[in-house]
Formats: C-alpha cells, sequence, structure tokens
C-alpha cells in the first residue's frame, strides 16, 4: 500500500533532523522522525488549504472547518473526541492560517495507535450534520465578538487586508465573514470537506518515541484504504498587482489610546529575499532591543509600545507594524519618526554590531523551534508542502546565514516603500465627530 521508501541523513546543519517519508497510494505523504529520548509522540495532519482556498461569498469554511473537525465522527461520540486524547494523558489543538489548516496530538508514545486512529477517523469518517454545523456557528461568533469587535485594536488585520489586497482572496480573514457562514447550506459544508480534507492533499508527521516499521504497520492499517480526492485542487492563481501610491486611512475604534498602523506588501513565502525580510523585521521591531523600540519607546519616550505582525504567506504576505503614541504626542508626529528611521536603514543600512547580533537572534530562533517533538513535527510539515521537501528543516539556517548586510539594505529599499504601502491611524471613536 505504500510508496517507495527514502531515508534522509541531511549533513548541512550541525543538529541536523533525521527523518524518513513516504507516499501512500492514496497520496497522503508520511513523514516520520524518531527521537527515543522521551516518551512522548507527536502526531500532525496538515492540509493544504485555508483561507485563500474559499469563494468570495462563502468565506470563514476553512477556520469554521477547523472547529468542525473536533464535532465527532461516525465512531467518535459528539464531543468525545477531545476527552478521547485528554484521558489518555494527550493534548491536542489545531489551527488555521491564509493558507493551511493543522491538526496535531502530543500522546504518550504507548499510545501512538490510538492517535493515528482519531486522525484517520476525522479524515474519513468525520460528523458534519446540521446539529454540528449549528453548534459551530455559535461557537465561531462568539470566537469573533472577542477576538475582534470586543478587544482594543481588533480588527486590524481585517482593515488592513482588504486594502492591502486588491485581488487576491488573501483580502479577507481567516475567520471570514458571519453573515457568509449563516448563508452557507449543509451541503456546501460537505463539498468543501469532499474538495479539501483528502489523503493527496494532506501531509501526516510521526515524530517522537517510535519504532519505524511499527509507525508504518499501524499508519497503512488506518490511513490506506482511505479514498484519495480529486485530481486537482482550487489554489488561486492571482498575482496581487504591486501598488504605486499609498493607500491611507481612518478608523475610528472603542479604544481610548491612538494607534498608527503601516503595512507593506511582501513577496511570496518561498521567494530568497524572504530571509533578509525576516532579519529586517526583526532588527527593526523584533522585541526589546529593536531600532523602534530602543528609539521611540526608550529613548525619545514619543511611544508606548511598537509591534509588528510579520505574515508569510504561500503567495506573498504583509509586514504589519504598529506604534501607539505617549500622552501628548500626536499620532503624525510618531509616523514621522517610525518613517525616519525606516529611511535611515534604506540609506545607511545595519551597522556591523546588530547585524551579528541578528544573526544570533534568528539561529536561537530557529533552535528554539526544533526543540519539542511538536515543533519538530509542524516544521516537517510546513517544509514538505511549502518547500517541496522535509528537508528544508535542516537548510533554513543555512539560508539565512547566506544574508548580508548589504541585503537587509536592499530589501528595506525595495519592499518598505511609501508609495506601496497601506497606513491607518486608528483613534478613539469620541473623534470622530470632532
Amino acid at each position: 500500500m505504500l510508496g517507495g521508501l527514502l531515508l534522509m541523513t541531511p549533513v548541512l546543519a550541525q543538529n541536523s533532523i533525521e527523518y524518513e517519508e513516504r507516499t501512500l497510494n492514496n497520496g497522503l505523504h508520511l513523514i516520520m522522525h524518531k527521537d527515543n529520548s522521551t516518551p512522548i509522540v507527536a502526531v500532525s495532519v496538515l492540509y493544504h488549504v485555508g483561507s485563500k482556498n474559499e469563494k468570495p461569498d462563502r468565506t470563514g469554511f476553512a477556520h469554521f472547518f477547523e472547529h468542525l473537525l473536533f464535532e465527532g465522527t461516525e465512531n467518535i461520540g459528539r464531543g468525545e473526541y477531545m476527552e478521547k486524547i485528554e484521558s489518555i494523558g494527550g493534548t491536542l489543538n489545531a489551527f488555521t492560517s491564509n493558507d493551511l489548516t493543522y491538526y496535531y496530538e502530543i500522546v504518550p508514545s504507548n499510545y501512538l495507535e490510538t492517535a493515528l486512529y482519531m486522525e484517520s477517523e476525522r479524515m474519513l469518517h468525520p460528523k458534519i450534520d446540521q446539529i454540528g454545523v449549528d453548534t459551530q456557528r455559535e461557537v465561531i461568533k462568539e470566537e469573533k465578538r472577542q477576538r475582534e469587535d470586543n478587544r482594543p485594536y481588533g480588527t486590524i488585520l481585517r482593515e488592513i487586508l482588504k486594502r492591502a489586497y486588491e485581488k487576491h482572496p488573501y483580502q479577507w480573514p481567516v475567520i471570514g465573514s458571519m453573515d457568509h457562514l449563516d448563508a452557507a447550506t449543509l451541503e456546501e459544508f460537505i463539498q468543501f470537506h469532499a474538495d479539501f480534507y483528502v489523503p493527496n492533499n494532506a501531509t501526516l508527521v510521526i515524530a517522537g518515541d517510535i519504532d519505524y516499521d511499527q509507525a508504518e504497520e499501524w499508519v497503512n492499517a488506518y490511513f490506506g484504504e482511505i479514498p484519495s480526492g480529486p485530481e486537482d485542487f482550487f489554489r488561486p492563481n492571482v498575482q496581487e498587482p504591486k501598488k504605486s501610491q499609498e493607500i491611507r486611512d481612518i478608523v475610528y475604534d472603542d479604544i481610548q489610546i491612538p494607534a498608527i498602523i503601516q503595512a507593506y506588501n511582501l513577496p511570496p513565502k518561498h521567494h530568497p529575499d524572504s530571509y533578509a525580510l525576516d532579519m529586517l523585521s526583526t532588527y527593526l521591531t523584533g522585541g526589546n532591543s529593536s531600532l523602534l523600540t530602543k528609539e521611540l519607546v526608550d529613548n525619545q519616550q514619543k511611544a508606548l509600545g511598537v509591534y509588528a505582525f510579520p505574515l508569510e504567506l504561500e503567495d506573498g504576505g504583509i509586514f504589519i507594524m504598529q506604534a501607539l503614541p505617549n500622552m501628548g504626542v500626536e499620532p503624525d508626529e510618531l509616523e514621522s519618526e517610525v518613517d525616519r528611521l525606516i529611511q535611515e536603514v534604506q540609506s545607511s543600512g545595519v551597522p556591523d554590531r546588530e547585524f551579528e547580533k541578528l544573526q544570533n537572534i534568528i539561529e536561537n530562533n530557529i533552535v528554539s523551534q526544533n526543540s519539542s517533538m511538536e515543533g519538530i513535527a509542524q516544521n516537517l510539515a510546513m517544509a514538505n508542502v511549502f518547500y517541496g521537501d522535509p528537508g528544508y528543516i535542516n537548510k533554513e539556517l543555512d539560508y539565512y546565514r547566506q544574508v548580508s548586510k548589504e541585503d537587509l539594505q536592499r530589501v528595506a529599499n525595495e519592499y518598505l516603500r511609501m508609495d506601496g504601502r497601506v497606513v491607518l491611524h486608528y483613534l478613539p471613536k469620541s473623534q470622530e465627530e470632532k
């Protein structure tokens, strides 16, 4: 039932992560990493479907299924899915992005078979009925109220996306539209599942205290007979046009402190410039020692805080910065200082000492990401889907090491352009009438 075996032992990184991969006849891609040092195992399934795969009048489906597939299956009662994993001492979770949906369990290694059974049930026998749909609609509406409607600055991402993207379906947020979810029929939800949540659109990763042969046997038993899905999957083939002028707007929100938001479009996730841009965003806003925090918060005391939300996406993400002006500082004044500091980097680059520190931060981040079985499982799955090679997990650090100071200055000039950005001023509602 399984395709050919590939044993990979990369040598590019000092602590290379060994793995084995197979492809089942139904198209499911299996990646296994063995580490017998601790008796735990992570099991994850990444479906290559996110909010960008939705129709413009039916947004929020991918996020909806993140919730719905915990409802139960034909063989697991409603509400029992989480209980079964927790009863064996395991934990589980899931998340959805614009590009993917990801589920995982971390269980004692003697319960690996149980975790594999649970994920195979989710793939083969999901319970998609009106009761579950109605229940999860209300759950998601409450989530939206907590995260967006009733949270200060909660609508920033939604407001940015619809201005940053003119044509690409990244223009709507992952949670989507409540009106679209209310209007959708049960048949539409069933069809969306049949279109995407299938073996040949999924990557299964097992990482931890395992025996390769035994794990393979169980995967074959529980996943091998699941039918393949469609030969082709809807993936938007949309080239977002490059902006030639700044988009500027004001949003009045239920807040007390104004905020300045700037957003710059980024290249696709796999673009070579992504490494330099990631380092640049860390230099500008990555923590207490970053340029903007040191200058605007500590030295000038013009900002209460400066934050970054780099959104790296498969087809081209956005780099979002948020700055909160200190008392007595006008938003325009703070925005001018943010622009001045960015222009300084564009004209003078990054000092040697700061660049060396950046390199250390990046290296530490990558090592930290692979310090747990769940982190390794997730990174192997992401490497397979976005780079077509699980071995990317061992090459990533080398790509960062190839970035030069000159690269940081170059990408600052190329991508952080005032004539191609979105700027929002979030102001208190009390100022709207004025």
